[in-house]
């Protein structure tokens, strides 16, 4: 089991929800955390928890839907020769419309702040990557990048392609350790900043969002899982058991699938 004393840990979407979770969750174990969000009062406000802590807290305004604010930052971090023990790519946004009511615009919009945010910004952070320094790596898919699941298409191609990248990505690199955070339903706002077909803001929390598995305990699940270098960890409660049915009953998965709740 790793530990993280001491080390450097950049979390994107760190300003709510898991990412704010983990952020300081690394803090109380002694890691200085760098925070990576778009809504720098929220950032700010996590940052001020994270040094009560004792440790170094910086925050960083990112906007993973856009490839000129990526690169700003990577820029930065690159310039200042900063190295990161350990990455944590949580940043994104989730859906609640169908299909066919989805602008093809709102499709692109998740892809890129879900999937191409992160693979860019790892891309740009190629120089403390790629080599013999041992770095960790946690990327938070969702359950449903392991399944298709109503009112969320382009969320769940989102979660399913960053298993890919980021598995081919430890392959050919050995110096990294990957961990897939898999969470179901976790007591977080990401329901509210969902997006509708339209690309207008959800604005609700969904009653199986707050029903969900506390997040600070989500956190210490994830941390753990992160310093022993699981490979795929699940997170939450009885809706895991849609994992094991859409694997070993594909069948019935595809007949209750459409009646559970989406929201």
């Amino acid at each position: 089991m790793r530990d993280f004393r001491g080390k450097k840990v950049l979390l994107t979407g760190a300003s709510s929800g898991i990412g704010a979770a983990l952020a300081r969750e690394f803090a109380r174990r002694g890691s200085d955390v760098f925070l990576a969000a778009r809504n720098l009062e929220r950032l700010e406000e996590v940052r001020l928890d994270c040094e009560k802590a004792g440790v170094s807290a910086r925050s960083f305004v990112v906007d993973f839907a856009s490839e000129a604010s990526i690169n700003a930052f990577a820029d930065q971090v690159l310039a200042e020769g900063l190295l990161f023990d350990c990455i944590v790519l949580n940043a994104g946004i989730s859906q609640r419309a169908l299909a066919f009511d989805t602008d093809f615009s709102v499709d692109r919009k998740i892809m890129e702040t879900n999937f191409f945010g992160p693979v860019l910004l790892t891309k740009r952070l190629e120089p403390m990557l790629r080599g013999e320094r041992k770095v960790n790596m946690a990327v938070t898919t969702s359950i449903s990048g392991l399944f298709g699941f109503p009112l969320r298409t382009a969320y769940c191609a989102s979660k399913h392609a960053l298993f890919g990248w980021f598995e081919a990505l430890e392959v050919e690199n050995q110096n990294i350790t990957m961990t897939f955070l898999i969470p179901g339903r976790i007591n977080t706002p990401i329901s509210k900043s969902a997006v509708h077909g339209d690309g207008s803001s959800h604005g609700t929390m969904d009653a199986g969002q707050a029903n969900g598995m506390d997040v600070d305990k989500c956190a210490k699940v994830a941390y753990k899982a992160i310093a022993r270098g699981r490979h795929r960890k699940l997170i939450g409660g009885g809706e895991l058991i849609m994992v094991y049915i859409r694997k070993y009953l594909p069948a019935l998965f595809f007949k209750i699938a459409p009646r559970i709740s989406a929201t």
